[in-house]
């Protein structure tokens, strides 16, 4: 089973991941924010990763160091649980509709880190949630986790369904690409023989 397990204590939060690749989408995440739980258990279901997540941050300032510092911890055991990656699609992508907005996702497991977010939020806030920080947690889980990731809206004016549909998209191509290739299950897909 490909699985890591990571732990990230800063002075301003306190972070433990689980994950297992070959899973169902089981998920138990509780970081102490409510939607950010919300899309987490999203991204969980719909990549069928096995997520464990538990963060304690310094909320009484605001949400930013824990959503980050989850993406950090995040991408590092994703990075680990792929090991060498044998056997990988490597790349995955999604056209994820929800209701009137719709977010393209396409990613890469290179190993080489970069992000593009072309994705707008229509307002600042979902609830009490900071949209600006479902970037940061991209950022910060593409980072570290050695991921080129492509992020677009394609439409949408509904910034909770705008939030949804990117993790879900994200989710989904990740999906394809942590998945072992039936056809070529025993090599690393590049031609420089490492990833």
């Amino acid at each position: 089973m490909r699985r890591a397990t990571v732990s990230r204590q800063t002075a301003e939060t306190q972070i433990s991941v689980e994950i297992t690749l070959d899973g169902t989408g089981a998920y138990d995440n509780q970081t102490g924010v409510g939607f950010f739980d919300h899309m987490l258990d999203q991204l969980a279901r719909h990549s069928l990763i096995d997520m464990k997540i538990r963060a304690v941050g310094d909320l009484h300032i605001d949400d930013h160091h824990t959503v980050e510092d989850t993406g950090i911890a995040l991408g590092q055991a994703l990075r680990e649980a792929l090991g060498d990656k044998t056997g990988i699609r490597r790349y995955g992508e999604c056209h994820l509709p929800m209701d009137e907005a719709q977010v393209r996702a396409a990613l890469d497991l290179s190993g080489r880190a970069f992000l593009v977010w072309n994705v707008e939020f229509p307002t600042p806030k979902i609830g009490s949630f900071d949209t600006e920080l479902v970037r940061e947690f991209f950022t910060a889980f593409a980072g570290n986790g050695g991921i080129t990731l492509h992020v677009d809206k394609l439409h949408g004016f509904n910034s909770h369904h705008i939030a949804e549909a990117a993790f879900k998209a994200v989710a989904r191509a990740l999906r394809d690409a942590v998945e072992t290739d039936p056809r070529k299950g025993d090599a690393i897909p590049s031609t420089k023989g490492a990833l």
